[in-house]
């Protein structure tokens, strides 16, 4: 059942948080959503632009639909993460999405509030919600690129100011993360006195944070041993983090950097021990219940396991 984001942020805020996680493929959405049927939590699935170039849009939409009608009892919102202006049109216009996220983080702050209202308008005509971002994330992900030096915690007295003049309905926030395998280093963490300080000036207002996904580093480790790069001191957001975050208003966690992890060990591993055989679909079995594990331990950590039934009663389903 597609809900929007505005229905599962007023269950959610302050008890828990609600996974947003990205999908490129029918793997990737068969474990999101068997993951989330374990953990009985409510969940976001994301769509990016790039995974619209990938699978294309009328493939990535059609793979959701096809989810859904295979989890019925699953409640959850369609979210376009990372958008341009006319993305995020021809997201509002096509009628399947629930929110959209309009990204002009890299412009000046009155271009972007500027940018972002008239996407909340074009939204408010359709009943789509606006995500729209604050501050300067470091790290590469998809077709975003933030040298570390330029990334710019987000100034809480903007935040109040600019929720006010683009009417947005949620706002991703810097608060130390950063997108990508390579987070933090030393000890550091999120800045949760900048988040309280947010919280402060927009009680009650759903916080978003992107970059956080964990980079377990036995991912990292097995990936490695089965022929991978990475740099092994990469690591991401300590999801005992999580709840502390929770209390101070955030409320949507968008997670992509682990999904690709589990996928690339899944991978390695098998046709490491396995070179003789050509099937894809094998591996393809593996990664999905490995990847409906993950998603249903990451529930856990966002306080959301076992609050789908509450969300059920109060959006009717």
């Amino acid at each position: 059942m597609i809900v929007t984001t505005e229905q599962l942020y007023e269950q959610a805020y302050g008890k828990y948080a609600v996974g947003a996680y990205n999908i490129n493929n029918m793997e990737q959405a068969i474990g999101l959503f068997e993951g989330n049927a374990r953990a009985e939590a409510p969940f976001i699935v994301q769509i990016s632009k790039g995974a619209r170039s990938y699978a294309g849009v009328t493939m990535i939409e059609s793979i959701i639909r096809a989810a859904e009608k295979m989890f019925p009892k699953n409640i959850f919102a369609v979210h376009l993460d990372h958008g341009d202006e006319q993305t995020c049109y021809d997201c509002i216009d096509s009628g399947f999405y629930s929110s959209v996220m309009i990204d002009a983080s890299h412009e000046d702050f009155e271009e972007n509030v500027a940018i972002t209202n008239r996407v909340v308008k074009r939204a408010r005509t359709k009943g789509v919600s606006v995500e729209a971002e604050l501050g300067k994330l470091g790290g590469v992900e998809e077709d975003i690129n933030i040298d570390e030096k330029h990334a710019m915690l987000t100034d809480p007295g903007d935040a109040e100011r600019f929720v006010a003049e683009s009417e947005c309905d949620s706002l991703a926030v810097a608060i130390g993360t950063s997108h990508g395998a390579y987070k933090f280093s030393g000890g550091q963490g999120l800045h949760f006195d900048r988040i309280a300080a947010i919280q402060e000036l927009l009680p009650g207002f759903p916080l978003v944070m992107h970059g956080s996904s964990s980079v377990p580093r036995e991912e990292v480790e097995r990936i490695n041993a089965a022929g991978g790069g990475l740099d092994p001191s990469a690591r991401g957001v300590d999801v005992n983090e999580f709840p502390r975050a929770v209390k101070l208003g955030v409320t949507k966690v968008n997670i992509d950097t682990d999904g690709r992890l589990v996928w690339t060990r899944v991978h390695r591993e098998f046709f490491r021990d396995k070179p003789e055989v050509y099937d894809f679909r094998k591996p393809g079995v593996i990664m999905v219940e490995e990847y409906a594990g993950f998603i249903a331990g990451k529930s856990e950590k966002l306080l959301s396991a076992g609050e789908l039934e509450n969300v059920r009663s109060a959006v009717g389903g």
